[in-house]
């Protein structure tokens, strides 16, 4: 049996002309393109405890690092608390 190819949606956004540079920018230094760069940051907001799509682990650790340095114990505790309960429901 042939494997049916996948079939894209097409989408179209309209954006501020300063954010759509900024992204374009974004997407050449990391050399991706910008709708893989959007997608990316997609991902990242409506998973914010996953780690299963980190494309650079060293700068993904690093930036942990950094966050931690700025968090208290008692927030990061009541993070650890959120992301409990949320994985119990």
């Amino acid at each position: 049996m042939p494997k049916t190819a996948l079939k894209k949606e097409k989408w179209t956004l309209s954006f501020d002309p300063a954010l759509k540079s900024a992204v374009v920018k974004a997407a050449k230094r990391r050399g991706v393109y910008p709708v893989t760069l959007l997608e990316s940051l997609v991902r990242e907001k409506f998973s914010p405890y996953g780690h299963s799509d980190v494309e650079d682990s060293a700068a993904y650790v690093s930036s942990l690092r950094k966050q931690s340095r700025k968090q208290s114990d008692d927030a990061f505790l009541d993070e650890i608390e959120t992301w409990q309960k949320s994985r119990s429901s």
